[in-house]
């Protein structure tokens, strides 16, 4: 073998292969700065398998006792939003079927927090800007046929059905006077749109399902409320008293397109009053948390 050769079977002979790579796995060890022979990496994942664990094992104890608590009464759970939605579905429903005597508590603390937090009077303030707007594009007839129908009981709340219960029914939700503040707002509004009505030259009916026995007393109440100058006051006939107040303000709307009165819309929060035929050209529901959440005692 040539000197050459010699040479060269050195240089990359098996040990000095094997010295080479020693040399850089100490290079790359050193130049690292971190070293784990594999039994402490294999320590080192167990560690980190065992705490991840124990972290589920955590959260799973506690889901266990937050249901256990729930189930138990100890920790109350709420969603004022669902409470909102569902109580106003269940209103909207049994006024529509005329129930008001299944209507849940939870629904009565949910209207009084729909009065204290302001938004009764955000919906009563966008629903008299409605009708506002609704009557700002149109006039009425010069021949004094054109009439709009008002829930007068809105006004008063006087009907038997909506008297006012004693405060201290509303003290077991926390609220004494919210109720009574409702009233006023509404009473207030109402009012605002019945001046710019009456400006505007519209006849005014009033409907009211209170007995004409009862006339004297409402016109007062009416003129001291601020209320004057409507075309018609309209009460229960003897033999309308026990009709259903549907059918009563049906049969009375169809008495009047007999008489050639042309009505434009019909006003009031009240189902009944804006149910049936003859209703007018457009129907106009005020926001009332009141009606069904309190009308009746537990």
């Amino acid at each position: 073998m040539s000197a050459y050769g010699r040479h060269m079977e050195r240089e990359y002979s098996p040990e000095s292969l094997s010295s080479e790579g020693s040399e850089r796995a100490s290079s790359y060890a050193m130049e690292t700065g971190f070293y784990m022979s594999s039994f402490a990496t294999t320590i080192f994942i167990g560690a980190l398998i065992t705490v991840g664990l124990l972290l589920i094992a955590l959260l799973i104890a506690l889901t266990v006792m937050l249901q256990s608590c729930e189930s138990h009464g100890i920790v109350e759970t709420h969603n004022p939003s669902f409470d909102y939605n569902h109580c106003q579905i269940l209103s909207l429903h049994m006024e529509l079927n005329g129930e008001a005597d299944r209507f849940p508590s939870m629904c009565r603390v949910v209207a009084l927090q729909y009065i204290k937090e302001g938004q009764y009077v955000r919906d009563l303030n966008s629903t008299m800007s409605m009708i506002q707007n609704y009557f700002s594009s149109i006039t009425p007839a010069h021949d004094g046929l054109d009439v709009v129908l008002i829930d007068i009981d809105d006004i008063r709340s006087s009907n038997p059905r909506h008297i006012n219960l004693p405060l201290p029914q509303y003290d077991q939700y926390g609220c004494s006077d919210c109720v009574e503040e409702a009233k006023h707002l509404k009473h207030r509004f109402i009012l605002r749109l019945y001046m710019e009505l009456h400006a505007s030259g519209w006849p005014l009916i009033l409907l009211s399902r209170k007995p004409e026995a009862e006339r004297n007393s409402s016109i007062e109440d009416l003129i001291s409320a601020g209320f004057r100058a409507w075309s018609t006051l309209t009460m229960r006939s003897e033999d309308e008293l026990h009709m259903e107040s549907r059918d009563y303000f049906s049969k009375r709307r169809d008495a009047m397109q007999r008489e050639g009165f042309r009505i434009i819309a019909s006003i009031s929060s009240h189902m009944d009053a804006l149910r049936g035929p003859f209703s007018g050209e457009r129907i106009f529901k005020l926001p009332n948390p009141i009606y069904y959440n309190f009308s009746t005692s537990n």
